[in-house]
């Protein structure tokens, strides 16, 4: 446990928001899925070589490769999130995209609140010359919903 747990432990929290992919698979669902597709693809090109189209083996490695490197890219920002949470005298940003973690640390008396010009822009914190955006993980319908619920809970600060 590090000093910010123990600052967090002893501080009450009044609102905390997390924002997440909408993943429908599962790690292990995901492996096993790649596995079968590699053992079944392998079981066809090892076919083909039997029958003389020996060719098909390295375009069947690298096509599992190529699915392969696809796959580890969308794993690694699987579990990326947005964490907001709202403490009588501090409102902490935690963003994490692709296992690194940024904080952000602001005053909520300080902060302005900038909904996007268009429902597909993120929503942006602003504060003492510094400036972050949020919401990435939100669908585009809710972003505005969402400003204006961080805005009335600011508000109570």
């Amino acid at each position: 446990m590090d000093a910010t747990d123990l600052l967090t432990d002893s501080e009450p929290v009044l609102r905390d928001w997390l924002m997440k992919r909408n993943c429908s698979v599962s790690p292990r669902q995901f492996v096993c899925f790649y596995m079968s597709l590699a053992a079944f693809s392998l079981l066809i090109a090892l076919v083909l070589v039997l029958r003389g189209a020996w060719l098909v083996l390295p375009f069947t490695g690298i096509d599992l490769l190529a699915v392969g490197v696809a796959f580890a890219i969308y794993a690694r920002h699987a579990v990326d999130y947005e964490r907001i949470r709202l403490f009588p005298n501090r409102l902490v940003v935690e963003q994490v995209s692709a296992e690194r973690v940024t904080q952000f640390e602001f005053n909520p008396r300080w902060v302005r609140i900038e909904p996007g010009a268009t429902p597909r822009d993120r929503i942006k914190l602003v504060s003492r010359g510094e400036t972050i955006t949020i919401g990435l993980h939100l669908a585009q319908y809710r972003r505005a919903q969402f400003a204006a619920e961080l805005r009335m809970w600011l508000r109570r600060c």
